[in-house]
C-alpha cells in the first residue's frame, strides 16, 4: 500500500524494530533484501517497512449479507492503522453462511469453519511474522474463530465486528430471518399462504449485516466487549451506518496502541473476564452457541472454565434484556439506548461484573465505562430493557441440564416460561431431515419430545444448527407443548424448550443414543433435569447391544473433523488436550 502523504505518526515507531517486533524477521538486514523486494512489488515503501506490520484478517464474501460489506469495514480499519503509524496488510479467510446452509447437509460445515478461520489466521500471522492483528468478523462462526486466533497467536490484537442488519418490516412489525423460518412452519400447517410467505421472504433482510436479533453473531459481539477483546461500545452499531466505520477506524488506531504497549490477549483475559462474558450472555438472553464458543476460547487461553460455571453464573444473574428471539427488539434498538455498555453498567452496579477486569484499551471495564458518553441510566426507557432490581426474569437465560440423558450436561436458552416442566414420549430421529419431515407432515402431537441424534461434533459431523426444524415446531403452534433435544446445536434464533449440546453425544455411546420411541423423557428447568424413565440396569442392557454408527464420510474435511472434534461439554474444540494443559 503506497503512502503518498507522510503519516501523522510515521515516526512513532522509529528505532523500535530492535524491540520485540517480529516483523524485523522479514524487513531488516541485507539478507532480507529479497523479502523487501516482494513487499515493494505490492507498493510498500521504506516508511511502511520501518513500521509495525499489522494483519487485517478479513472474511469478506458475497455468500452472506453478514460479510458482504466487510471489505469496506476492513478498509476503514486499514485507514486507521495507516494513520496511526502501522503497516496494514490485509488477508482473507473463509466464511460459511449459517442461514443459507441451515437445514441442509451443508450446515455440517458451519462449526468446522470456526476451526478453519482460527487456523488460517494463526498460520498467516505466524508465517508472515506479523506484529499485531485486527480481526474482522461478520457471520456467526467468524467471531469465535477470530477471537481464538488472536488468543493463540497472543499478538496485540483488536476484535472488530462488522455490525448487524437492520430489521425488515412486514405487516406493520419488525421482522428478521427468524420470522421467515417460522413462516415455513406456519406455511406447512396451512396457517400462512404463498403470498404472505413470499412477502415475508422479500422484506425480512433489507441489506448488509449479521442477523439482527440477539442471535449468535450479536451474542458473540456483545461477549467480545465483556471479555475485553473489543472496546466497550463497539458491538451494537449497525452494519451500514457511519458509526460502524468510525468503530473500524478506531480499531485500526487502537491496535498500534496495543503494539506500542505490548498489550496482548494474555494480558487481558482471565477467569474474571470469562465470568463477565457469561454474565452478559445470560443477562441479554444470548445464544446457546455462546456456551460452546466461550468454552473453546477459555481452552485456548488456558483459563479453567467448565460447563457448570454457566449455570452457576446464570442462577445469580437476572435476565434484563428481552430481545429476539424471546422478545421483539433487535440489536439496533439496544444501540439507540447506548449499546452493550448500558447492560454492563447495570450489572457492574449490582456487583455482578468484575469491574477490575482488563480491556484492550489498557483500562479496566469500570474505568472504560467512565470514558463513554452514555445516557443517564434513570433516563433510559425501553420496554425490552429491565433493571437488575426488577428484571424480566430472576435468573439468566442459559440453563445447564443434567441427568441420566445428559451426564456431561446439555444447554437450554429460556425464551419463555422459566418454570417449564414437561414429561412426554420420545420421538426418535437419526438426523434433522427426518425430524423436519415429521413436523412438516403434521405428525407432531402435543406432548412430544422430539429427539434428534447423531448430529453431535463427531456424529454429524460438525454439530449442525437446527433453526429450520425448531422454527417449524414453533410455526406449527407448538412452542410451549413440545420439547426437542439433540446432541447437535441450535441457532441463536431458536426459541422454545429446545435442549442442545446433549453430552456425551450419541455417536460415542452417550445415553441419547440408547433412547427408543415412546420412552418417557422429563425436561424440568427449575431442577435442571434432563432424564429418561429407565433404570440404570435397562440403560446398561441397551448399551451392551449398541453399536456405533458407521462414519458419515470416508474422506475429506468432514472425515477429518469427525476424528478431531472433542465433546460439546468442552467447547467442541479440535485440540482437546489443550484444556488439560
Amino acid at each position: 500500500m503506497s503512502k503518498q502523504e507522510p503519516r501523522p505518526d510515521s515516526d512513532r515507531f522509529a528505532g523500535r524494530k530492535e524491540d520485540n517486533l517480529r516483523s524485523k524477521d522479514v524487513t531488516e538486514g541485507a539478507e532480507r533484501a529479497p523479502h523487501r523486494a516482494m513487499f515493494r512489488a505490492m507498493g510498500f515503501d521504506d516508511e511502511d517497512l520501518s513500521s509495525p506490520l499489522v494483519g487485517v484478517a478479513n472474511p469478506a464474501a458475497d455468500i452472506t449479507p453478514c460479510n458482504v460489506h466487510l471489505d469496506d469495514v476492513a478498509d476503514a480499519a486499514i485507514a486507521g492503522t495507516d494513520a496511526a503509524g502501522g503497516m496494514p496488510i490485509e488477508f482473507g479467510t473463509i466464511t460459511i453462511s449459517d442461514a443459507i446452509s441451515m437445514g441442509t447437509e451443508g450446515m455440517k460445515a458451519s462449526l468446522i469453519s470456526r476451526e478453519v478461520i482460527a487456523d488460517s489466521v494463526e498460520l498467516v500471522s505466524f508465517g508472515e511474522r506479523m506484529d499485531g492483528l485486527v480481526t474482522v468478523a461478520g457471520c456467526d462462526k467468524n467471531l469465535p474463530g477470530m477471537m481464538m486466533a488472536a488468543i493463540r497467536t497472543d499478538l496485540p490484537s483488536v476484535f472488530l465486528y462488522g455490525g448487524s442488519i437492520m430489521p425488515g418490516h412486514h405487516d406493520g412489525r419488525d421482522v428478521t430471518i427468524v420470522q421467515v423460518f417460522e413462516g415455513v412452519g406456519a406455511y406447512g400447517q396451512g396457517d400462512m399462504d404463498d403470498e404472505e410467505l413470499d412477502q415475508l421472504e422479500r422484506t425480512a433482510c433489507p441489506g448488509a449485516g449479521s442477523c439482527g436479533g440477539m442471535f449468535t453473531a450479536n451474542t458473540m459481539a456483545s461477549i467480545s466487549e465483556a471479555l475485553g477483546l473489543a472496546p466497550l461500545g463497539s458491538a451494537s452499531a449497525p452494519a451500514e451506518v457511519d458509526e460502524r466505520y468510525e468503530v473500524a477506524e478506531r480499531a485500526g488506531e487502537l491496535v498500534l496502541e496495543c503494539i506500542e504497549n505490548d498489550r496482548r490477549p494474555s494480558d487481558i483475559l482471565s477467569r474474571e473476564s470469562f465470568e463477565n462474558a457469561i454474565a452478559v450472555q445470560t443477562a441479554i438472553g444470548g445464544s446457546t452457541n455462546g456456551v460452546l464458543h466461550l468454552l473453546a476460547l477459555a481452552a485456548e487461553a488456558g483459563v479453567d472454565l467448565a460447563i457448570e460455571d454457566f449455570d452457576e453464573i446464570s442462577r445469580r444473574t437476572p435476565k434484563i434484556a428481552d430481545m429476539q428471539p424471546g422478545g421483539q427488539s433487535v440489536m439496533n434498538d439496544l444501540h439507540e439506548l447506548g449499546g452493550v455498555p448500558v447492560v454492563i453498567r447495570r450489572l457492574l452496579e449490582a456487583g455482578l461484573i468484575h469491574g477490575d477486569a482488563m480491556t484492550v484499551t489498557g483500562r479496566t471495564i469500570a474505568e472504560e465505562l467512565k470514558t463513554l458518553d452514555l445516557p443517564d441510566d434513570t433516563a433510559i426507557e425501553a420496554d425490552f430493557l429491565y433493571t437488575v432490581e426488577e428484571p424480566k426474569q430472576a435468573e439468566g437465560a442459559i440453563k445447564i441440564l443434567t441427568g441420566n440423558l445428559a451426564p456431561d450436561g446439555a444447554v437450554l436458552k429460556v425464551t419463555g416460561d422459566d418454570a417449564f416442566h414437561h414429561v412426554g414420549p420420545a420421538r426418535i430421529f437419526e438426523d434433522e431431515e427426518d425430524a423436519m419431515a415429521y413436523v412438516q407432515r403434521g405428525d407432531i402431537e402435543s406432548g412430544d419430545v422430539i429427539v434428534i441424534r447423531n448430529e453431535g461434533p463427531k456424529g454429524g459431523p460438525g454439530m449442525r444448527e437446527m433453526l429450520g426444524v425448531t422454527a417449524a415446531v414453533v410455526g406449527a403452534g407448538h412452542e410451549d407443548d413440545v420439547a426437542l433435544l439433540t446432541d447437535g446445536r441450535f441457532s441463536g434464533g431458536t426459541r422454545g424448550p429446545m435442549i442442545g449440546h446433549v453430552a456425551p453425544e450419541a455417536a460415542i455411546g452417550g445415553p441419547i443414543g440408547l433412547l427408543e420411541d415412546g420412552d418417557e423423557v422429563t425436561v424440568d428447568i427449575p431442577s435442571r433435569e434432563l432424564s429418561v424413565d429407565l433404570s440404570e440396569t435397562e440403560l446398561e442392557s441397551r448399551r451392551e447391544e449398541w453399536e456405533p454408527p458407521a462414519p458419515q464420510y470416508d474422506g475429506g474435511i468432514l472425515a477429518k473433523y469427525a476424528r478431531d472434534f472433542g465433546s460439546a461439554a468442552d467447547g467442541a474444540i479440535t485440540n482437546p488436550g489443550l484444556k488439560n494443559e
